[in-house]
């Protein structure tokens, strides 16, 4: 994610064209949007950041793939992060193409202003219930607002609706389809994420990223965010793709081995979730907790590794791991304190019979 990504080409097996193009969202940090040609359609799957940078490199990669934006017919989104669809402020000047996003990620890309705001709410709540400092916590939200006002609002002009995908469900409003586009709703990781499936490829957005776990944040803050539902979504995901030839994610080259990239995805969110359950011995704040996961950590980082870590503890408490154990004090105020509802082994033990069942049992969509 950190190191320049390249251009590369496809084709899938009934013939449709895919560029990769790579872009640097933000300082040293790269993702890719993809675009392909199938059926007469010329569709773009993501838009990058609008950064001046982000928004040079994806007019100059539809440049070499042969494109100008004008010749778009839709752009596809994956979820509504920033890095993934704040571009389309910039690039929606430039074409007529259709925008299409899953419907629990409509108001974040089509009423971001609104959106921001509420959000910006429940996620100040959260840093004050976790036992950040005043300080920090109005860091954080400056942090937190700065990095979403690059974008502006764009309409979206067709929803993705619930369906699945055994029945061939396509992106479609009444008035038209885009056929041969397969979709699946995968939340955790963002609300409205999707993969995207044409013949025997996906395009997977942030589902999958080699060597970390995607961003969590507990469902206080965002609805269908979290680990549940991220765990969920990833044993969905693996049964969905089975026979895909091609893997195409957001940060990553092609992946190769699907059920080894979900494996080590379960396997560092136990690592993190090992960390905190180890130091849960004694009661402890959100806060407290993510530095003993994480370490001191500092700006954008700090914001992205507490969010996490209240999904954990979020995902913990839920599920009967840990005890908060000062309702008194939350009644006046003060944040929540928690502690392990049993021996360190006990609890370690049900957390990995609970993560592994996540893949390993068959999904029926």
């Amino acid at each position: 994610m950190n190191e320049k990504l390249t251009f590369a080409s496809f084709e899938t097996s009934g013939g449709a064209k895919i560029q990769r193009l790579p872009l640097e969202v933000f300082p040293g940090f790269w993702a890719y949007v993809y675009v392909v040609q199938k059926n007469g359609y010329s569709v773009l799957i993501d838009s990058g950041s609008g950064t001046d940078t982000s928004h040079g490199h994806l007019l100059s990669g539809l440049q070499r793939a042969g494109y100008q934006p004008s010749d778009l017919t839709h752009i596809l989104l994956t979820h509504a992060h920033i890095d993934h669809f704040g571009g389309l402020s910039r690039l929606r000047p430039l074409t007529h193409a259709k925008v299409g996003v899953h419907e629990l990620d409509w108001q974040t890309v089509s009423q971001h202003e609104a959106r921001l705001a509420l959000i910006g709410r429940r996620l100040a709540t959260f840093l004050t219930d976790s036992g950040l400092i005043e300080e920090t916590r109005d860091q954080l939200l400056s942090i937190y607002r700065f990095m979403k006002t690059i974008y502006q609002s764009v309409p979206v002009d067709f929803a993705l609706g619930y369906g699945y995908a055994s029945q061939g469900g396509v992106y479609e409003t009444l008035d038209m389809s885009l056929s041969g586009f397969e979709f699946i709703h995968l939340p955790g990781h963002c609300p409205g994420h999707v993969a995207i499936r044409l013949d025997d490829a996906i395009f997977c957005g942030d589902m999958v990223v080699e060597g970390v776990t995607p961003h969590l944040s507990p469902e206080s803050i965002n609805p269908y965010s979290g680990l549940d539902h991220y765990l969920e979504s990833l044993r969905r995901f693996q049964y969905w793709s089975k026979g895909t030839r091609l893997i195409l994610n957001g940060h990553n080259d092609v992946i190769t081995d699907l059920p080894v990239s979900i494996e080590a995805t379960k396997q560092n969110i136990l690592r993190r979730m090992r960390k905190a359950i180890e130091a849960l011995t004694e009661p402890l704040t959100v806060e407290e907790v993510c530095r003993a996961v994480y370490g001191d950590t500092a700006g954008y980082n700090q914001l992205l590794v507490i969010e996490k870590t209240g999904a954990y503890i979020e995902y913990f408490y839920e599920h009967g791991l840990i005890d908060m154990i000062n309702p008194d004090e939350l009644e006046q105020g003060k944040p929540a304190r928690y502690r392990r509802s049993q021996e360190e082994d006990v609890v370690l033990a049900k957390l990995e019979r609970q993560i592994g069942t996540y893949t390993d049992t068959q999904v029926h969509l």
